[in-house]
């Protein structure tokens, strides 16, 4: 592939058990989707199927002439800034190559690589549910808790890495009963992760009730006392964790992602928590779902080349 934009993006969403590519026009309509399994625990193979699939899309979506589409990856950890090397990957196999510099290299032109909870917030921002607004957080509630913060439609950047890391900051204002707090594989205890993560609200459940339900049978069991309690807690939990975020970066969108981003009370339960958090007489914020939903992830990977 040559250096000469298309004008197309080509967005791959590499994940610990699959690996998805969209190529994207440039008013952001879809021209091609295709995934993968991702070859798990060989990085070699890892960086093979990328490349081969970023070239899929390429070669079904260009025209003679057009130049090649750039390409964007967002993958489960961070590029550090220091080394180059692939940290903080849910996928181990990547951690401590340069992942960057082998896609580069095997595509023969410049890629892109940014956190997947980046990627999720640069999507919704782009033309999602963040669309004009010029500062968004979005957040991941899935088998982590993320993060990524976008002003102006451009991915803030910090020297280490790591800015959206909200989910390892200790849960605000705990309570007794929530101290010293689970323990997380960050090493610490207590962080939002922990309470908020997808399986934080079933342990929460099957602690207080002797029994197991998922986070979605949780949401829906009205008539079950237990659950109603344990979804107020997390609902109360997320309204704190969230209320830091608005202290901090007074976003004026915040959307949530991940399989809990699903249950339809949070919309309206954990904006309602803010009074007492915000430091503020009035709270513009706006808490929403996604637009693009699962997609977001591979559309922001796309979105990363301007």
């Amino acid at each position: 592939m040559s250096e000469t934009p298309s004008g197309i993006r080509i967005g791959i969403d590499l994940g610990g058990t699959k690996i998805e590519a969209i190529a994207l026009a440039r008013d952001g309509r879809a021209l091609f989707r295709q995934r993968i399994p991702t070859p798990v625990g060989d990085y070699a193979a890892t960086v093979r199927a990328v490349a081969d699939l970023a070239r899929a899309a390429g070669a079904a979506t260009q025209s003679p002439g057009s130049g090649t589409p750039s390409v964007g990856v967002g993958i489960p950890g961070a590029t550090s800034p220091a080394t180059g090397l692939v940290k903080n990957a849910n996928s181990v196999c990547l951690i401590g190559h340069p992942l960057e510099r082998d896609l580069s290299a095997a595509l023969g032109q410049s890629v892109r690589l940014a956190n997947d909870a980046d990627c999720f917030a640069l999507s919704e921002a782009a033309d999602g549910a963040g669309d004009g607004a010029d500062i968004v957080f979005g957040i991941i509630l899935g088998t982590g808790v993320g993060g990524g913060l976008v002003i102006n439609k451009q991915v803030v950047r910090g020297p280490n890495a790591i800015t959206g890391e909200w989910g390892h900051n200790p849960l605000p204002w705990p309570r007794a009963e929530e101290l010293p707090g689970p323990k997380c594989y960050c090493g610490l205890s207590g962080c939002i992760e922990t309470f908020l993560c997808g399986g934080a609200l079933a342990r929460d459940y099957a602690e207080h009730s002797g029994l197991s339900l998922s986070a979605g049978e949780i949401a829906s069991a009205h008539g079950d006392a237990a659950a109603v309690a344990a979804l107020e807690r997390y609902i109360n939990r997320l309204a704190r964790a969230t209320a830091t975020v608005i202290n901090i970066i007074d976003p004026h969108v915040i959307v949530l992602g991940g399989g809990l981003s699903k249950i339809p009370q949070l919309y309206e339960a954990v904006p309602a928590l803010w009074p007492d958090y915000v430091l503020s007489d009035t709270i513009a914020t706006r808490l929403v779902p996604p637009r693009h939903g699962d997609s977001s992830g591979v559309r922001g990977a796309a979105w990363l080349w301007p």
